[in-house]
C-alpha cells in the first residue's frame, strides 16, 4: 500500500511538472505571438480576396484549403527549418527578420501607393474571366499558400526570435504551438468574415424581431466597412511592425543611431506627461518607426517592380503572384 502511495505521489508529481511545462510553453507563444499583430491583421484582411467570385458553398473548402496550406508550410517546411538555423546559424535570424521586415514595409507602401494613386488590377480581371470554376479555384489557392508562405516565414521568425527557451525541446513546442494558434487565429477569423454577410442576409430574412432582422441588415452594410478597416489597420500595422524591425535589426548589428534617436525623441515627448509617459513614449515610437517604414517601402516599390520581379519572372517563368 506504501509503494502504491509513493508511485501515486510520484505520477503527482511528474503531473505537475508537465502541467507547468505546458503552461510555460503556452505562456511563451501567447508573448511570442503577440509581436505578428501587424502581419496577422494584414493576413486577416487581405485573405477574403481568394474566395471572391465563388458561390457560397465554396467559399469555407477553399478557405480550408489554404488552412491546410498554411499549416504544412509552417510546421512542415517552415519550423525545423528555423529551428536548424537558429541552432546552428543563429546570427542569421536578424538578417532573416530584417529582411521580412523589409517585406512588410514595401507591402504597406505599395498598398498606400496604391490609395494614392489607383489603378486598375488586369491581374483580378483576367482570374475572373477563367470560364472554369474548378481551375479558378485551384489558382486562387495556390496563389494563397504561395502569399502565406511569405507572411508565415515572417510569422514564425518574429515568433522563434522572441522566445525565451532553455532547450531545444521548449523552443519547439513553443513555436509550435504558436504557429499553429496563429494559423487557427487568422483563417477562423477569415471563415466568420467571409460568412458574415451570409449571416446578416438569413437574419435580415429570418430574424424572429425586428432588432434581430436590424442587426441582419446592419452586418450585410457593415461588413464592407470593417474589410476597408482591416486593411487600413493591418497597413499602418505592417509599416509599424516591419520599421522596428528593420530599426532594431540595425542595433543589434552594431548601427544604432537611428534605434538611439527615436529612442530619445519618444523620451523627450513623454517628458513630463505623468502616468501616461509610457503610453505617449510607446505611441511616439510606433509613430517614428511607422514613418521610417513606408519612406523605406516606397524607396522599395522601384527595385522590386522594376528589378526583383522582372528577374523573378525570368527564373522561375512566372509573374509573381499579386498579394
Amino acid at each position: 500500500m506504501s509503494g502504491l502511495l509513493a508511485l501515486l505521489d510520484d505520477v503527482a508529481a511528474i503531473a505537475k511538472v508537465a502541467a507547468a511545462s505546458v503552461d510555460d510553453v503556452v505562456g511563451q507563444a501567447a508573448k511570442a505571438g503577440s509581436k505578428v499583430a501587424g502581419v496577422v491583421i494584414d493576413d486577416a484582411a487581405v485573405t477574403p480576396k481568394y474566395v471572391t467570385g465563388f458561390e457560397p458553398k465554396r467559399e469555407l473548402p477553399i478557405i480550408w484549403k489554404i488552412t491546410r496550406g498554411s499549416l504544412f508550410n509552417k510546421m512542415v517546411v517552415l519550423l525545423p527549418a528555423l529551428l536548424m538555423l537558429n541552432a546552428f546559424a543563429p546570427w542569421i535570424i536578424t538578417p532573416l527578420l530584417m529582411l521580412g521586415g523589409a517585406y512588410l514595409c514595401f507591402e504597406g507602401a505599395e498598398k498606400v501607393f496604391h490609395w494614392l494613386f489607383p489603378h486598375g488590377d488586369k491581374h483580378v480581371e483576367k482570374d475572373m474571366s477563367v470560364g472554369d470554376p474548378l481551375h479558378l479555384e485551384e489558382t486562387r489557392v495556390k496563389g494563397a499558400i504561395k502569399t502565406d508562405f511569405i507572411l508565415s516565414a515572417e510569422i514564425m521568425t518574429i515568433i522563434l526570435s522572441n522566445i525565451e527557451a532553455p532547450n531545444f525541446w521548449f523552443e519547439a513546442a513553443t513555436l509550435a504551438f504558436a504557429g499553429i494558434a496563429v494559423t487557427i487565429l487568422v483563417y477562423g477569423t477569415v471563415a466568420l468574415i467571409v460568412k458574415m454577410d451570409d449571416i446578416g442576409v438569413w437574419l435580415a430574412a429570418n430574424g424572429m424581431t425586428g432588432i434581430s432582422r436590424s442587426l441582419g441588415t446592419g452586418l450585410v452594410k457593415g461588413m464592407p466597412v470593417l474589410l476597408k478597416l482591416l486593411t487600413v489597420v493591418g497597413t499602418a500595422a505592417m509599416l509599424w511592425v516591419g520599421g522596428s524591425i528593420i530599426i532594431h535589426g540595425l542595433d543589434v548589428l552594431g548601427f544604432p543611431w537611428l534605434y538611439d534617436t527615436i529612442h530619445d525623441i519618444a523620451v523627450a515627448v513623454a517628458s513630463g506627461a505623468g502616468e501616461a509617459a509610457g503610453a505617449i513614449e510607446w505611441t511616439v515610437t510606433a509613430l517614428l518607426d511607422g514613418i521610417f517604414g513606408i519612406a523605406l517601402g516606397m524607396l522599395l516599390i522601384p527595385v522590386v517592380t522594376r528589378v526583383i520581379g522582372p528577374l523573378s519572372e525570368k527564373v522561375t517563368g512566372q509573374k509573381a503572384a499579386d498579394h
